[in-house]
């Protein structure tokens, strides 16, 4: 287990919570962006909106989760040690 350093998961840590406050951020600023220029006249339009909003907030989410702790866990081992 000498690829589990104890800075590269301290790193790792932070870079959980920076890609959480992102995520929080560029969600909400998006989907406002997104809601605001919804055109939806039927409800079947309306519907297919808001599963791509869902959908978008799903992937976003993934995208922040996986890649911000590998970056923080990257950066803490080079920092750290």
């Amino acid at each position: 287990m000498d690829w589990l350093s104890p800075a590269g998961l301290i790193g790792a840590f932070i870079g959980l919570v920076v890609g959480w406050v992102d995520y929080r951020i560029v969600a909400g600023v998006v989907e406002g962006r997104l809601r605001r220029l919804d055109d939806s006249e039927t409800a079947a339009d309306k519907a297919d909106f808001e599963r791509r909003i869902k959908l978008l907030r799903v992937l976003l989410l993934a995208a922040t989760v996986v890649a911000f702790p590998i970056v923080g866990y990257f950066a803490g081992r080079a920092l750290g040690g």
